[in-house]
């Protein structure tokens, strides 16, 4: 009896590319993108006008520079990135009236700088323990105002707060100084 030669079954594959399909809008519709946003910064109006160099004194200047190294200089000293918060905070509210701090809160500055070459992690930690240090002095304000954390405080007196010690960041250029 002769062998009788069996074809290979066959798959309808016809449905396939509407699975696919389906299985494609799927994932797009319940997929979540995470998008970058950065620093949440508010920056002041444009102005042509140039300023005054004359009506900054250095003692209200704060100079924070990070290098290329990743190393921080606050005034041209070493410090590590943990202890820059209090110092930030002694410098602006100068509780014991140093003459080589700020004259008072409303007219401290402080002057941030980095390198090109920077990491951007560390420049973050950087700018939020500056951040910090502001978030504290305002806390402490208002405890002493109103008997309330900052967060508790109507947008009134949280103006109030910050009118007294105001958040005053100046980012320079960054440097390139490794070449």
């Amino acid at each position: 009896m002769p062998s009788k030669k069996r074809d290979a079954p066959e798959i309808n594959a016809s449905s396939m590319a509407d699975i696919a399909f389906l299985l494609l809008v799927f994932f797009l519709v319940t997929t979540t993108i995470k998008k970058d946003t950065g620093l949440q910064v508010l920056l002041p109006p444009w102005s042509e006008d140039e300023p005054d160099p004359t009506k900054l004194k250095a003692r209200n200047v704060f100079e924070v520079f990070v290098n290329a190294d990743n190393q921080l200089l606050v005034r041209d000293e070493q410090l590590r990135a943990s202890k820059l918060r209090e110092r930030a905070k002694e410098f602006i509210f100068n509780p014991t009236g140093r003459e080589d701090l700020s004259e008072s809160p409303n007219k401290a500055i402080i002057s941030l700088k980095n390198d090109r070459s920077t990491n951007y992690e560390t420049y973050l930690t950087v700018y939020n323990e500056l951040q910090a240090a502001y978030n504290e002095l305002w806390d402490e304000q208002a405890q002493r105002d109103y008997k309330k954390p900052y967060a508790e405080l109507n947008k009134a007196q949280q103006k109030d707060v910050r009118a007294k010690i105001p958040f005053v960041i100046s980012e320079q250029e960054p440097d390139n100084v490794d070449g």
